[in-house]
């Protein structure tokens, strides 16, 4: 996979989890004003964009299993931060969910 096909996979992930992000804060908002339905729904959205980011992350995770060079830029780097911090956004959002259930 050559530079300019992981960039295009970079900024698929930067949309996606992008999306997820955007998702996921709109749902704490939710929580915060006690609206759980709503706060639940925009996860489950958040999660179907996390899968879709996943796929794309997948591409060269397998190209890279198959012994194909994989040249990473900058781009990508930046597609991984952004995954990762969203997931652990994910995570945090659960503990807060609970905490404004009290």
């Amino acid at each position: 996979m050559n530079k300019e096909e992981a960039a295009m996979v970079g900024f698929e992930v930067v949309a996606f989890a992008g999306e997820a992000r955007s998702k996921l804060m709109e749902a704490l908002s939710e929580a915060e004003k006690g609206n759980f339905t709503e706060a639940d729904r925009l996860v489950e959205e958040a999660n179907s964009s996390l899968i879709e980011a996943h796929k794309s992350q997948t591409q060269m995770l397998a190209a890279e299993a198959r012994g194909e060079a994989v040249e990473v830029g900058f781009i990508m780097v930046h597609a991984q931060d952004h995954l990762m911090t969203t997931m652990l956004l994910k995570d945090t959002i659960k503990h807060l969910f609970n905490i404004y259930k009290k």
